[in-house]
């Protein structure tokens, strides 16, 4: 944990495999983190792996990893792993004997757990009856609720006309979330706070819906206000014996989507825990339950069943880590045929564990989602207490799910990320008290958010002579390589133009800083700025791919992380990092085709939805356009400015770029 606070403690438990163990090789429906996290242990157990791939995971890791690969088609998920027939012909062709479906995808699909039982492949999975009942949250609430779970109050039936719905929300008492019967991961779920906005929320959900899940049928039950979201693991066997693996708290989130998960949830006592627990294996014995499964609970003063996610989470390694456990190994064995590998009374719970998920997304600006190319990716070394889970290498373009214990540790260029904002959300005083709820982030923000600090004149002086020494680096290669006398680079030593003076523009985010840089005769720099002269020497060194700057700045040595692209310099210390670009000149700037005149750029990869206008309508500035659906968020494109309503009910600003003042308001 970055506070480090609570300790963290691991485990690991091994058993010998069977001689008649049916599982020698294994499909992996899945990519990325996933399907590394599987191979791991199925190397460890000996089975052979099988991987899928479609064309932009050509060179991905998990394929890499993999005993043998196959390509199933274009990168559209619909055309690659959510083909259920190129899947199952994979299986066939490598004679893999189980199909590891991992998480998303086909993982809680019943169509494809079906069709795996008919080809008489292995579905490491729960049975298709499991999925389908509490993949659709009104049938599991009402078996929950027969099998003595407690459930929140709400309305489950059948009618589903807006007026229903809408007087069973009176009914209720707002404030109500409404949500739609299947999916999960925050995907087609409301909070109507008063029945004046009900009806849009309630259209709002179900158009995510249908086009999630191809079913817009809600549910409506009484929204809780600041409860905690705790989960709990649980495991089934094939001879009707089911177990809990204790609790996770995944309360702190942003548009209901995890970002700490922690292991045992803090402040439980020992006898909610096990009423959890129990409550949890009964839930899963009321469903046959075979396999990795979790059990989700929203907690008041009471806990209330929330949702049963048929599959192996995201966050399982906290379980993992408390427990000694490998639940892969056990989700392999179990699938073969084996019994539980411990009984409720061999899971002793030991220690602390949380996960920090790394996301690409730009905290600032309201958690908005990015993409791009990973161009730099650094983290800290796996040991016996850190795991690092990830499925992504540098020239990827996904998002990222990696351990965070501390800032340093982690070097990402390319994409914005949630970093410094995990750094912040860990150290913050309540979190670390442990008082946590789904509300965390809203009513903290300010402190989670600080003022942006300006870098340290020291820093910029370490950007500016990174730049200066990879310029005199560059120099020298071309001096050796010419053989023209004349050429400026055959005298040259490596200054430019063998200028003893000259003025570098950097900038930081819109601030532009000026330095006045004088070259010594005896190689250091003095360099100026804010009135404050500052005595400036070092030089660069490789380690590998890396490229550090061994420097003195006023006599205090240091030696930083450098990763220069092009005219920007990343630095990473032990204070912190930062971002220091030369400005483009003018007469560059707009060159770029995205700037083009009257154009709307979108901030994100998206879907238009629906379109809110004709042509030839008169619009005023702030009016929506169009709906645009994209990473679980609901994208209003107006008229001079992107308003992006999240399901949290925040809501983001985006400047369109302007054609001109003249324009005449017309679409």
């Amino acid at each position: 944990h970055a506070c480090g606070v609570r300790p963290i403690t691991m485990h690991w438990v091994s058993w010998p495999i069977r001689a008649d163990c049916r599982i020698e090789k294994v499909l992996i429906a899945n990519r990325g983190e996933i399907a590394c996290r599987v191979m791991q242990t199925a190397k460890k157990m000996g089975v052979h792996s099988v991987a899928v791939y479609s064309d932009a995971d050509r060179h991905s890791m998990h394929v890499a990893m993999a005993d043998e690969a196959y390509h199933i088609g274009p990168a559209a998920s619909q055309q690659s792993y959510l083909c259920m027939d190129k899947i199952l012909d994979v299986a066939k062709k490598s004679s893999a004997q189980a199909v590891h479906p991992g998480y998303g995808f086909l993982s809680e699909n019943t169509e494809f757990a079906e069709l795996c039982k008919q080809e008489g492949i292995i579905f490491i999975g729960p049975p298709s009856s499991a999925i389908r009942d509490m993949g659709i949250k009104s049938t599991s609430k009402h078996i929950m609720s027969a099998a003595g779970v407690p459930i929140i109050e709400g309305y489950h039936g059948e009618d589903q006309s807006d007026g229903k719905l809408q007087s069973e929300a009176a009914r209720i008492g707002y404030p109500v979330m409404i949500k739609a019967v299947r999916g999960g991961g925050g995907k087609g779920m409301r909070i109507a706070h008063s029945e004046a906005e009900f009806h849009e929320q309630l259209e709002s959900a179900r158009r995510e819906a249908r086009k999630s899940f191809n079913d817009d049928v809600m549910l409506i039950e009484k929204f809780v206000e600041n409860p905690r979201h705790v989960e709990v693991q649980v495991f089934g066997d094939q001879f009707g014996d089911a177990v809990y693996l204790f609790e996770r708290d995944c309360s702190v989130q942003r548009r209901h989507q995890k970002i700490i998960e922690e292991a045992p949830g803090p402040g439980i006592s020992p006898e909610v825990r096990r009423k959890l627990g129990e409550a949890a294996v009964r839930a899963a014995k009321a469903v046959n339950y075979v396999g990795a499964g979790t059990v989700e609970f929203i907690m008041d003063h009471n806990f209330y069943f929330m949702e049963m996610n048929t599959r192996l989470q995201v966050e399982h390694p906290v379980s993992e880590m408390i427990t000694g456990t490998d639940l892969v190994e056990w989700q392999l064995r179990v699938a073969a045929g084996e019994r539980l590998p411990l009984s409720q009374k061999q899971i002793v719970l030991r220690g602390h564990s949380f996960e920090a998920r790394i996301y690409a997304e730009d905290p600032n600006n309201n958690f908005l989602p990015g993409a791009g190319p990973l161009l730099h990716l650094s983290t800290p070394q796996g040991d016996q207490c850190t795991r690092i889970e990830t499925g992504v290498r540098e020239g990827t373009l996904h998002l990222i799910s990696l351990f965070s214990a501390a800032k340093k540790w982690f070097q990402i260029v390319g994409l914005n990320t949630n970093i410094d904002f995990l750094l912040s959300l860990s150290g913050h005083a309540e979190f670390e008290a442990g008082n946590v709820h789904t509300s965390f982030i809203p009513q903290h923000y300010d402190q989670l958010f600080p003022a942006a600090q300006r870098p340290s004149d020291a820093l910029l002086c370490q950007a500016a002579l990174g730049l200066l020494l990879r310029e005199k680096q560059h120099t020298e290669m071309y001096r050796n390589q010419t053989s023209d006398m004349f050429s400026p680079f055959a005298s040259s030593n490596g200054r430019r133009l063998d200028c003893v003076f000259m003025n570098l523009t950097l900038q930081l985010g819109d601030d532009k800083v000026a330095l006045s840089i004088t070259y010594n005769p005896d190689g250091t720099y003095c360099m100026e700025t804010g009135g404050q002269v500052f005595h400036v020497s070092g030089e660069l060194q490789m380690e590998g791919d890396v490229t550090y700057l061994w420097c003195s700045v006023n006599g205090v040595l240091s030696r930083p992380k450098l990763v220069i692209l092009d005219n920007t310099v990343h630095i990473f210390s032990m204070e912190g990092s930062a971002q220091v670009d030369i400005p483009v000149p003018k007469f560059l700037a707009g060159v770029s085709g995205s700037s083009a005149q009257g154009g709307a750029v979108a901030p994100m990869t998206g879907t238009i939805e629906k379109v809110l206008v004709k042509a030839g309508d008169s619009v005023q500035k702030g009016d929506p356009l169009m709906v645009m659906i994209a990473m679980k968020m609901e994208v209003r494109l107006c008229h001079f400015l992107i308003k992006c309503t999240l399901y949290c009910s925040y809501s983001i600003h985006f400047r369109i770029k302007q054609c001109c003042s003249y324009c005449t308001h017309k679409i």
